[in-house]
């Protein structure tokens, strides 16, 4: 019989070879049939002090572990223990590296047994889990974890959790567990026994899972077939709002805590309107309104009364999913059938399963990372519906074997004898049928910006988060290529030229050579490549004008051709030969093309007309890439801005290359508002000085009678909910900014101590946060707040946030996009900080250059955009802190320009009603004690 021997360690650190030792050992011994037979726990005295942080962590300190036995004294306990079975531990590279060393030490044998690695087999079982810490699997799974980070209860949970995880295993479709063996010899763990135990049990009582299809040899969830619905008949709309808001099965009947909110019902009747009649309209719904169900009222309606389709585009995937999963759910209830909507997104987001077979069928040059993500994406297949990428949690190079397998692969699939009807194709279809289109700004401008359309038809559209949409169809509009995506295009398209990819096949000579002179070809555009990017790095470093940083802390050189001639016309020349063997890289794939065209007729062998999707989108690739870069060193053409970023400490070739056009207004009116019959711009934060010229013109879109302007207020009572200080004896920062960074620094640490943490402080300049954070180490004990920093700590923007809120006090430090998007309600934030106004770097490339233009042309750059935009951003990083009517906190302002510079009143008049404090730090401190 099998047995399964769970351990969990404590240590003082995470390097056994690095000196660090056990501090508590904890072993569960349990049977295949998930029954605990023996259990062992122990304190291990470690022969050195423990780190307070371990302490912190575990809550062992020095004094518990002096009486405890050396491990020397509990091996010949513990050794036994494991014989004959599995090693079982959470992350077990770290837990047998430990344990090794020191049974060596002791004078034993090390430890040989088969191994199963909780961490790998969740991310294979759970692959949607958004964390595989273990406490947080465990609080997702709902089993008890009592104790976490002591070792026995540890060891507890791991066992439980390896139970689950058999369980879900032995539940996989026999199709699913043959191809996981395919990949299961790259693992840590040793699964293929079980695999092939269930496989048999399978076979043997013919086991067959209605919800499951399979499709071009693979596994996955049965679709659900697509509704047709009868066209409804709905009161008129004024009846249908008053049973929606005030009638007893309307939203009081779904919500518990339903308030009918006046702002809400009448952004219900501005939308409606603005459809009805043809109208574009701007809506700034403040924080609470309720905006989002307001609007997906009145768009379903349309959609029903009408037999059309509105598109609602957002700029954050968690609006998204907060609309798809919370609130749709809801407000279909108040309509006589189900509203079917859709989530929409582009072709790299969905898995082409017929690519994915072909890299399942050709696993033996795997490495880890890739056996890994094969074996994720194979059970997440039989669970997902969407086949969206966003789903998956794909270990740190999975998106690179993505770029494989997903739709993108499958452009004129149906020409070259096969069909890739999977994920793609269905949400295309989902999307012809559906009432609404739930999609993100990114899509929605591309689509926009092509002549071809990249959505289905649609006359209607409500833009939320539309003060983000300026930046997102500049990037659209423009160009964006940086050294290592292009050198990760190159790889790719190199894998094409391995004569390892033809072996099945019998293939002439010269076949041999155009594989051979296409290698050389992808050799020579990487030497290329390395050339231009380290002769444009190399002359940004030394430049010493026109520099400027962005707010993730890379340089920026604006590119100005009468001010670097001699600069430009090399760059253009070395740009020219990288492109020129981008060409002849794309001559021999299309020479491979025409060979493996004569394969065609082999209908049985789906990797002839693979290999050719892959190649002519390999080709389409290569003439983009050319394209953009023509159009980027093109530096006669008008109208754009241009510029360079650089890591100021990366790699000598590590380039970002940019342009943006400069009116993107004028485009967006033309293709856009005067294309669609109505298009809605919502969101909290689009008036400026209590009118909306700012957006409009940002935007292109014109003020006549077409358009409705609307301005909702937040309901939240901020007079008692919010206080807002300003300190007036900090340094000034352009006179001496090593000092203002003390200051800020001191007044982190002073207001956290009244507040326990729980405070964001928010940036303009990474290079600032860079040394408050630094700064702040120094002088404050991990024990007492725990501090994260953008770009510092580990992690993506929704990672950082969740930490944030796991410790009870901490400090959130953040720049860019922690000013708007970041949802931390309730006792989890007390204390919004903003180091500065966040007004754009005068030298940030776009700025700098339109700038220049707009005093050209006789207008103020500063009155007419900077001070707008700053205050659009000041408004989003002021709603960070209330977020629901029970929340209370402090915003922190270290800006004296707010009280004492003549545009301050403009950023104070942008805000509700909230009390104002002007006074010295300390006296600041001492009131918020006091109202807290």
């Amino acid at each position: 019989m099998t047995t399964f021997a769970i351990v969990d360690l404590e240590t003082t650190g995470n390097a056994a070879s690095k000196g660090d030792r056990i501090i508590e050992i904890g072993i569960v011994v349990m049977n295949e049939e998930g029954s605990v037979v023996e259990e062992f726990s122990s304190l291990v005295y470690p022969e050195r002090e423990i780190p307070p942080f371990i302490t912190s962590l575990t809550g062992i300190e020095d004094e518990d572990v002096l009486e405890a036995p050396l491990f020397s004294e509990i091996a010949e306990d513990i050794y036994p223990l494991f014989q004959n079975g599995y090693i079982v531990a959470h992350n077990i590279e770290f837990d047998l590296s430990f344990l090794n060393d020191e049974l060596a030490r002791c004078g034993y044998q090390p430890l040989h047994n088969p191994i199963i690695d909780t961490v790998e087999f969740s991310r294979i079982m759970l692959p949607t889990s958004p964390t595989y810490k273990l406490g947080q699997l465990a609080d997702h799974l709902n089993m008890g974890h009592d104790r976490p980070h002591r070792a026995l209860s540890d060891a507890q949970v791991t066992a439980d959790l390896l139970a689950y995880l058999l369980k879900e295993l032995k539940s996989l479709p026999e199709r699913t567990l043959v191809h996981l063996l395919k990949v299961e010899s790259k693992l840590k763990s040793d699964l293929r026994p079980f695999i092939q135990l269930n496989i048999d049990q399978k076979r043997y009582g013919q086991i067959t899972d209605p919800d499951i299809d399979i499709r071009h040899g693979i596994s996955v969830r049965k679709q659900t077939n697509l509704r047709t619905t009868a066209p409804v008949n709905l009161p008129s709309f004024e009846s249908w709002k008053k049973d929606v808001y005030e009638g007893e099965n309307g939203l009081k009947s779904l919500l518990d805590n339903f308030e009918n909110r006046q702002g809400q019902q009448e952004m219900t009747t501005n939308v409606h309107e603005a459809f009805e009649q043809d109208k574009h309209a701007v809506i700034e719904a403040g924080a609470g309104t309720g905006k989002s169900v307001a609007y997906l009222l009145t768009a379903s309606y349309h959609a029903l009364q009408h037999d059309s389709r509105v598109v609602i585009t957002t700029h954050t995937t968690s609006l998204q999913k907060q609309l798809l999963e919370d609130e749709i759910p809801k407000v279909e209830r108040m309509f006589p059938r189900p509203i079917k909507a859709v989530l929409y997104k582009g072709k790299s987001h969905y898995i082409s399963l017929v690519h994915f077979h072909y890299e399942l069928e050709n696993s033996y040059q795997d490495n880890y990372d890739v056996a890994l993500t094969k074996a994720m994406i194979l059970v997440w297949l039989t669970t997902t519906r969407t086949g969206d990428v966003d789903e998956i949690q794909l270990p740190s190079n999975g998106r690179q074997f993505w770029h494989k397998v997903s739709a993108e692969q499958s452009s004129k699939s149906v020409q070259l004898g096969y069909v890739d009807d999977s994920f793609y194709q269905w949400a295309q279809q989902k999307a012809l049928h559906a009432d609404l289109v739930i999609t993100n700004h990114a899509l929605f401008c591309m689509d926009i910006m092509k002549e071809e359309s990249i959505l289905p038809e649609y006359d209607s559209v409500v833009i939320d988060e539309a003060h983000q949409l300026e930046s997102v169809s500049s990037r659209y509009f423009g160009v964006r290529m940086n050294y290592k995506e292009i050198q990760r295009h190159l790889t790719q398209f190199g894998e094409i030229f391995h004569k390892s990819v033809y072996r099945q096949w019998p293939l002439q000579r010269e076949f041999h050579q155009y594989l051979e002179r296409g290698q050389y070809a992808i050799d020579e555009a990487k030497e290329e490549l390395s050339h231009l990017s380290r002769f444009i790095y190399q002359n940004v470093k030394k430049q010493k004008n026109l520099k400027g940083k962005s707010d993730v802390g890379r340089i920026q050189l604006v590119l100005k051709p009468e001010e670097m001639p001699s600069f430009m016309t090399t760059a253009k020349e070395m740009s020219y030969r990288f492109l020129a063997s981008l060409q002849k890289l794309s001559h021999e794939m299309s020479k491979i093309e025409e060979q493996l065209r004569g394969l065609l007729s082999l209908k049985e062998d789906e990797g002839v007309p693979i290999l050719l999707t892959r190649l002519h989108t390999h080709r389409e690739l290569c003439q983009t890439i050319r394209s953009q870069l023509i159009h980027y060193f093109d530096f006669v053409r008008e109208g754009e801005v241009k510029w360079v970023e650089i890591e100021g400490e990366g790699a000598a070739n590590s380039i970002y290359l940019f342009s943006e056009p400069f009116d993107i207004a004028r485009l967006l009116n033309q293709r856009l508002f005067q294309v669609k019959k109505s298009v809605i711009l919502t969101s909290a934060t689009l008036a400026t000085d209590q009118s909306f010229t700012y957006i409009r013109d940002t935007l292109g879109l014109i003020e006549d009678e077409r358009t409705l302007e609307v301005n909702i207020p937040s309901p939240y009572n901020y007079k008692n909910q919010v206080q807002l200080m300003v300190p007036n004896d900090f340094p000034n920062v352009k006179e001496d900014p090593d000092a203002f960074i003390e200051a800020i620094s001191e007044a982190i640490y002073s207001v956290a101590e009244v507040t326990r943490g729980r405070m964001l402080v928010l940036f303009t300049s990474y290079d600032m946060l860079r040394k408050t954070y630094h700064l702040l180490r120094d002088f404050i004990d991990p024990e007492e707040f725990m501090i994260f920093a953008q770009g510092i700590s580990s992690g993506s923007r929704d990672r950082l946030k969740k930490n944030f809120q796991a410790f009870d006090q901490a400090i959130l430090l953040g720049t860019s996009s922690f000013w708007e998007g970041v949802d931390i309600p309730g006792d989890d934030l007390s204390c919004l900080m903003m180091v500065r106004l966040p007004f754009q770097p005068p030298d940030q490339p776009v700025q700098s250059i339109r700038d220049e233009r707009m005093k050209k042309e006789g207008k103020n750059s500063f009155m007419e955009k900077s001070l707008p935009h700053a205050i659009i951003r000041f408004k989003q990083g002021f709603g960070r802190l209330i977020r629901s009517n029970k929340d209370r906190g402090i915003v922190f302002i270290c800006d004296t320009r707010l009280m004492e510079a003549r545009y301050g009143k403009y950023f104070l008049s942008s805000l509700p009603d909230v009390p104002v404090s002007y006074k010295s730090t300390r006296q600041l401190i001492n009131q918020i004690e006091d109202w807290l």
